[in-house]
């Protein structure tokens, strides 16, 4: 018997039971849609972490006090003054180095006549902007004479911009005062909205990082130091570099250990992509069950149909329908089930990826390897599960099938 004939049986088979057809089907829809679905939900979050850290500064350095101890007792951050400007000087001669800033910065409020709101300024120098993907939108940015005089200058955010300019005030010539300190606004920041930690990036103030040590903290170390790679592929070789500058300068022992520490964008971005691929492995692996409960319905319903039709099956093969006939005729029942189940279950996932980013407003990404993915996983199910019933429909007794009541 050739395949179009077996095909022509298994369709008109399909076709006398099509409720019980589709309800075997759905479980392969749900599964399929939702391995899809999850797969793009999961991609869509990793694409969108990517993006957001290379908006932050993808090859960004950033350069702490360390933890040192003192007679056994662990100090706090605010109690370590292991970086100077004179260390921030020294890295600015590196080869590897783009851009390197000096960092230091402190909470309060920002008063603007009778409007205040609470902030951070942070002490920084123009390269800053550079290194963490910032840009002026108006007005300008402060010099390298500002920062020599300590100049009582700011660029603010757009958030503090809003709060302190409810009326929509143009803040660019005005004077705010952060504390009790007074400072004249001169640029004011692209927002670039929160960023993967739900931070708000544009709740900032920004101004010399003299003007914040001498006028606000009155202290004469740094807090910290911000630079960046010339290339994020040398971003490890630069941060040797750094680490080695940072230990001579500081005349840490070999056997000791740093007094600093070194974080780059490449460790945040590599631990947000392992959280986000675990849990898009979870998603697709929970989404995988529905594809095993659709197989296995599969396989039940073929059962059923073996038994309901071995009458028919005796009858065949006493006029001459081989066992390979038989096994292919429900093998092929099988496979159209789960393959239609399959297209519908993939434009059902296409579907909801989409009604997720309408409604949810979740990043969603649909990658073409998930929809192959799941549409041959659908396939081998069928013909996994198809198999055995087909193979016993296949070893039936043509006498004993005739005779089955």
């Amino acid at each position: 018997m050739n395949v179009t004939n077996l095909l022509k049986i298994a369709l008109k088979a399909l076709n006398n039971n099509k409720l019980r057809c589709f309800l075997t089907m759905l479980g392969i829809i749900i599964g399929v849609a939702s391995v899809i679905t999850m797969l793009a939900i999961g991609q869509g979050s990793k694409n969108s972490i990517k993006e957001q850290i290379s908006e932050m500064g993808s090859n960004m350095i950033m350069i702490h006090p360390g933890n040192m101890q003192r007679g056994g007792v662990r100090q706090s951050a605010d109690d370590m003054q292991t970086l100077e400007v004179a260390d921030y000087e020294a890295l600015k001669e590196l080869p590897g180095v783009a851009a390197v800033s000096p960092s230091v910065n402190s909470g309060g409020q920002l008063v603007n006549g009778n409007n205040n709101y609470p902030s951070s300024i942070y002490g920084v120098t123009p390269e800053y902007l550079d290194i963490r993907k910032f840009k002026v939108k108006d007005g300008t940015m402060f010099t390298d004479h500002d920062i020599k005089s300590a100049a009582k200058v700011c660029i603010l955010g757009k958030t503090v911009v809003e709060n302190l300019f409810p009326n929509g005030e143009d803040p660019v010539g005005r004077v705010i005062r952060f504390g009790k300190i007074p400072l004249t606004v001169i640029g004011v920041l692209e927002s670039k909205g929160t960023n993967s930690m739900g931070q708000d990036q544009d709740d900032v103030v920004i101004a010399p990082y003299t003007t914040v040590m001498k006028r606000i903290l009155a202290i004469d170390y740094i807090q910290g130091i911000f630079a960046s790679a010339t290339d994020e592929a040398h971003t490890e070789e630069t941060i040797e570099a750094i680490t080695d500058v940072l230990r001579t300068r500081h005349k840490i022992k070999d056997d000791a250990d740093n007094d600093f520490e070194i974080r780059s964008q490449q460790e945040l971005s590599e631990m947000m992509n392992s959280t986000s691929d675990m849990m898009t492995v979870l998603l697709a692996c929970i989404a995988g069950i529905s594809l095993l409960v659709g197989g296995i319905g599969i396989m039940n319903i073929m059962y059923v149909s073996v038994t309901e039709r071995t009458r028919e099956i005796g009858l065949r093969m006493s006029i001459g329908a081989r066992g390979i006939d038989i096994l292919s005729q429900f093998l092929i029942e099988a496979v159209i089930i789960s393959v239609s189940g399959g297209v519908i279950g993939i434009l059902l996932g296409v579907i909801a990826s989409w009604l997720v980013n309408i409604i949810a407003h979740w990043p969603v990404y649909i990658q073409l390897y998930s929809v192959i993915l799941s549409f041959a996983v659908c396939t081998i199910t069928g013909v996994f599960f198809g198999w055995y019933p087909a193979k016993k429909a296949a070893g039936l007794d043509p006498i004993e099938a005739i005779r089955y009541e």
